[in-house]
């Protein structure tokens, strides 16, 4: 039932961690994948990667904070492929960003807001017309966190532009379900990137109680975001939009039992 060969995907942050795995894992299925990375190396490297593997694709240095180098991407896929299938709005970060609500600055709201909902706007926005071309229908997956289902000392207003993901997933979702193009999102619980290396910040004294954190005993890898990803693209959802998986071993379930 997992049939992608032929589809076209958008990965956003496509270079390292979460991002990289989706991309990957698309390729594998045969997607022509579309890779947005703002880091220069990190966009060779999965050049030289598709290319040793034999997947197509094309890959691009874009700040998808900037309207208007998402919207020479978005002719870029027009160009080489003339639709987009699937879309998977992949970037967030905290960018160290953290402490009381109290001691924090607008330059920080705008800094966060940019990173984590505003280009999902930029983005969906610029891509729409392209997964409207083929008139099949289409995949959009937003990746939040579970930072957006309940509360986080310290991250508020981070918190608060995942919860907004939850929105515009739910919302678009709605607005969108005509045209049968989906819109689901993928909350993670915290997992070992590039970005966050969980693992690494641990004191090792503490990483026995991991099971005690998570009910599936480990932190995420990027493959469990790849899993997720290839489901929402799929038929296997064919009938779920405006909804999320919470990737997180349970530990949203387990509250706090745990």
């Amino acid at each position: 039932m997992i049939n992608l060969s032929g589809k076209t995907a958008l990965v956003t942050g496509g270079g390292a961690g979460m991002g990289r795995a989706i991309a990957e894992a698309f390729g594998m299925y045969g997607v022509k994948v579309v890779v947005a990375e703002i880091d220069k190396a990190r966009a060779e490297n999965v050049r030289a990667t598709f290319e040793a593997e034999g997947v197509e694709g094309l890959v691009e240095v874009v700040d998808v904070r900037d309207k208007a180098q998402v919207a020479r991407l978005a002719e870029k896929i027009a160009a080489k492929y003339g639709q987009l299938d699937i879309l998977v709005n992949n970037v967030g970060d905290f960018m160290g960003i953290v402490g009381p609500f109290a001691t924090s600055t607008e330059e920080q709201w705008d800094t966060l807001y940019q990173v984590n909902l505003k280009q999902i706007f930029v983005v969906t926005h610029a891509m729409l017309p392209l997964m409207r071309k083929s008139g099949h229908g289409g995949s959009i997956i937003n990746v939040s966190s579970i930072e957006a289902f309940r509360g986080i000392p310290g991250g508020v207003i981070y918190g608060a532009f995942k919860a907004g993901i939850t929105g515009f997933t739910q919302s678009l979702a709605v607005e969108l379900g005509p045209e049968h193009i989906r819109v689901n999102t993928i909350a993670p619980e915290t997992t070992n990137t590039e970005q966050v290396k969980v693992t690494a910040w641990t004191n090792p004294k503490y990483m026995s109680h991991t099971e005690r954190w998570i009910p599936l005993g480990r932190f995420g890898v990027p493959q469990d975001a790849a899993g997720c990803a290839v489901f929402l693209a799929s038929d296997l959802s064919a009938w779920g939009t405006g909804t999320t998986i919470h990737m997180d071993g349970g530990a949203l379930a387990a509250a706090g039992w745990y």
